[in-house]
């Protein structure tokens, strides 16, 4: 499974990094990467994975995530 967040408040690589970090670390997601320039993330997991724990997990880090619009039916 895939998903986009839409991430706000990311300067530079550290931010990004951090991000990617607590994404990972989320139970279920198998990987995460950061795109800094575009302002995005995109979560894979082994399974569904909430919305809301994702972006806690984003707010954690202090920034705001929120869903891509590319997800968006």
């Amino acid at each position: 499974m895939q998903t986009n967040l839409k991430i706000e408040g990311m300067h530079c690589d550290g931010c990004a990094r951090a991000v990617r970090n607590v994404l990972s670390r989320v139970e279920g997601v198998t990987g995460a990467s950061v795109d800094l320039a575009r302002g995005q993330a995109e979560i894979r997991s082994d399974r569904p994975v909430a919305l809301e724990t994702l972006r806690a997990a984003v707010a954690d880090a202090g920034y705001q995530a929120s869903v891509s619009r590319e997800d968006i039916p």
